[in-house]
């Protein structure tokens, strides 16, 4: 295909590390403290509103999601859940900032084979302090060439960010597993998004794929990307 790429940008959360599924034993958690009020179906509901509701306020991130949770219980209990119940809530999303970092299937041998031939960065959104902890904890800091810590990521960041590391958007790709965050803003930008489905991703970070552009493709792990930038730039 004989495209030119200079620089590749990956996500961090369930790209290169478990991160949903600590959401989703909070989740079952909060599902549990909150059975005598209501059902799980219905609780995730209110939950997720919530946390739609909080974004432009909180921000990405467990600080937002366990006020969000906070907030729900006050809801779905007309504001009689009990101070022991948020007290767990609170233990819940402190807990969650201190899980422990796994890497997902061979991270960092694909890290080292990108980066002979292309500038790495690593883009990230949440919050600042968790998202710096889980990097250093990971081990994988010194494979980036470069570190982005975001608010949200939409095109107009990606094209910053790829002109301050690398040549620009459209001579740029990003990977990572939301359709949302890392794949349709990146084309929107000008350059070119690969999804890697992961097992566990949050409603929010789901969207419809691009398919009618070339600048879109899917693979099933991200041992496969290094292939898959091969065949592109032939």
């Amino acid at each position: 295909m004989n495209v030119t790429l200079t620089a590749i940008g990956l996500d961090a959360d369930d790209t290169l590390w478990q991160n949903e599924r600590f959401f989703a034993m909070t989740q079952d958690h909060f599902a549990d403290l909150l059975r005598d009020h209501s059902d799980k179906d219905h609780l995730m509901e209110r939950l997720l509103q919530s946390e739609r509701r909080n974004l432009p306020h909180y921000g990405f991130g467990i600080k937002g999601f366990t006020l969000s949770m906070i907030e729900t219980a006050i809801e779905i209990t007309d504001g009689k859940v009990p101070a022991s119940v948020i007290g767990e809530i609170l233990d819940a999303g402190r807990d969650m900032l201190s899980h422990p970092i796994e890497l997902l299937p061979q991270v960092e041998q694909t890290l080292e084979t990108l980066k002979k031939d292309f500038k790495l960065i690593l883009v990230t959104k949440g919050d600042l302090l968790d998202q710096e902890r889980k990097l250093a904890q990971s081990g994988l800091r010194d494979h980036f060439d470069a570190i982005e810590i975001v608010s949200d990521k939409t095109a107009p960041t990606y094209a910053q960010i790829f002109a301050r590391h690398g040549t620009g958007a459209d001579q740029g790709l990003m990977a990572g597993n939301s359709m949302a965050s890392d794949v349709v803003p990146m084309i929107d930008a000008g350059g070119w998004g690969v999804f890697i489905p992961h097992d566990l991703t949050w409603a929010i970070e789901h969207a419809e794929p691009p398919r009618k552009t070339a600048r879109y493709a899917q693979i099933s792990q991200l041992a496969d990307l290094s292939e898959h930038i091969q065949n592109l730039i032939g």
